[in-house]
């Protein structure tokens, strides 16, 4: 799939309630899709990089891409205060959604970690919230799940980065960055290994992973009501597919693709990120072009659609073209489906975004 050779983001600061600065971009047009903090990011450094350049160039090409980075990490305060939690994610999530201003519900993507802040979010939020993209979440961290061994490697690893984090000998990170990308070329290898250091320090990185071994969203999964596509990698070894199916499993009506990767981030070459990209462009209904969907809408779905966008109710529709208000019900209804919406809200949005004009 082809994307533009050059695009341009936009870097800007919001602070947190708690006086926390917070560095977000965003780059592209369109409907805006606003992807929660993962692990260890810089918005400037990976923004022309081997390992996360088609990821942004995919999401620009077809949508008001918005992203930032996490408090600790990359242009965001390193000196963030007070302890990590999931409530200070989400709190900071809500600070980059007010600060971008979008003009109506916005789709989540949630990667790795990401995706339970996006959980989080959308379930405080529902209103907020069109859709949510999932890929290679979970919704407990690494201290709830695995044997008792895997939890012990854990702990080690975690001790470790807090000494050698910082260290000119790139081995730690070495190993850390093989778990994420075992399928990487020698370049891209090398780019994770730059990344991690320019991104935070060893202390951080503890205090980071700590934090998300203790997420768990269990419990808020039967409480979304968003419709949500989980993608996973089949042999990821950073977060196990089973992880990605209890997501799946717990939130009604979630669509699940299984992706044929070892990596946790996928890689432009891989047939996996080809994948991904159709799940997704299927998911957010952009492979038809708004004009051709508008063309399916009947004279009076488009008088409706109108009448909606103007910010009528269906009482004052159904006043204004003389039906009853169970026949705006019907074709609201029917717009819905042939939108690929699924609320006026949503509806309201696609039309105002793409220009209908009735």
């Amino acid at each position: 799939m082809s994307t533009p050779s050059k695009l341009r983001q936009h870097v800007r600061y919001v602070t947190a309630p708690d006086g926390t600065r917070l560095a977000w971009a965003e780059s592209g047009t369109g409907p805006a899709v606003v992807k929660a903090a993962n692990w260890l990011t810089h918005l400037e450094y990976e923004w022309d990089s081997p390992v996360w350049r088609h990821w942004l160039q995919f999401f620009s090409a077809h949508c008001r891409f918005v992203r930032y980075d996490e408090r600790g990490c990359g242009m965001s305060d390193w000196n963030a205060g007070g302890v990590l939690s999931a409530d200070q994610w989400v709190g900071d999530l809500e600070s980059v959604v007010d600060a971008a201003g979008p003009s109506g519900p916005v789709t989540l993507l949630g990667i790795s970690q990401g995706a339970a802040t996006c959980v989080d979010y959308a379930v405080r939020h529902p209103e907020r919230v069109a859709r949510m993209i999932l890929y290679g979440g979970y919704a407990r961290g690494a201290s709830l799940r695995g044997t008792p061994e895997t939890q012990r490697a854990f702990r080690a690893m975690v001790e470790l980065a807090r000494v050698a984090w910082d260290k000119d000998n790139p081995t730690f990170r070495q190993v850390f960055t093989a778990r994420f990308i075992p399928g990487g070329t020698h370049e891209q290898v090398e780019w994770f290994n730059a990344l991690c250091r320019k991104t935070t320090t060893g202390a951080i990185v503890g205090d980071l992973l700590e934090a998300r071994a203790a997420v768990d969203i269990t419990a808020l999964l039967g409480q979304v009501r968003t419709p949500t596509l989980v993608l996973h990698a089949r042999d990821d070894e950073v977060i196990p597919i089973e992880e990605g199916r209890r997501l799946a499993g717990g939130i009604a009506g979630a669509e699940f693709v299984e992706l044929e990767s070892r990596n946790h981030v996928l890689l432009e070459h891989e047939p996996a990120w080809r994948r991904f990209q159709e799940a997704v462009l299927e998911f957010l209904h952009i492979d038809a072009p708004a004009a051709s969907t508008f063309a399916a809408l009947s004279a009076r779905e488009r008088a409706v659609l109108a009448l909606m966008a103007d910010g009528l109710s269906n009482a004052d529709i159904a006043e204004r073209l003389q039906i009853s208000e169970k026949t705006v019900r019907n074709h609201a209804t029917s717009i819905f489906d042939k939108l690929g919406v699924w609320s006026r809200a949503q509806a309201i949005v696609f039309a105002r975004e793409h220009g209908f004009t009735g």
